[in-house]
């Protein structure tokens, strides 16, 4: 009488105990394995010229990477200091170099000499094909 409805019970415990496993590892386990992959990836990808946070607070810009150590010396604060510290500790990238938002006046510069020469060039040609015409007229 009791034989058939037991059988039930425990595959509807197992059951449950699969989903909450599946909720957990989507809600708990996958979001941070994936945070801690980025962060791995960012520490990586450090250069010379980035500035940086440090997990205690510091900022400073790192001045030199050194591999074989896995560290990194940052220059910190008014007069120049220097700090030694292990990749492990950075925080935070505050500037990424090659970030296309953040131009250099240099690049700006740049883009505004070859937008200029551009439009010279169109005119010059524009001119050009006036003259032709006029010619091919006379």
């Amino acid at each position: 009488m009791f034989g058939g409805e037991g059988g039930g019970n425990s595959w509807l415990i197992i059951l449950i105990y699969v989903a909450l496993f599946a909720v957990l590892y989507f809600v708990l386990i996958r979001p941070n394995s994936k945070k801690k992959k980025q962060e791995q990836e960012m520490r990586n990808n450090i250069a010379i010229g980035d500035d940086i946070t440090t997990i205690g607070g510091i900022t400073g810009r790192i001045i030199a990477v050194k591999e074989d150590e896995d560290a990194f010396v940052i220059e910190t604060g008014p007069d120049r200091t220097k700090m030694k510290f292990k990749k492990w500790a950075i925080s935070s990238v505050d500037n990424v170099k090659d970030a296309p938002e953040q131009k250099t006046k240099e690049s700006k510069l740049q883009e505004l000499q070859e937008k200029r020469a551009a439009k010279k060039a169109a005119k010059q040609k524009a001119k050009e094909e006036k003259e032709a015409a006029k010619n091919n007229q006379v």
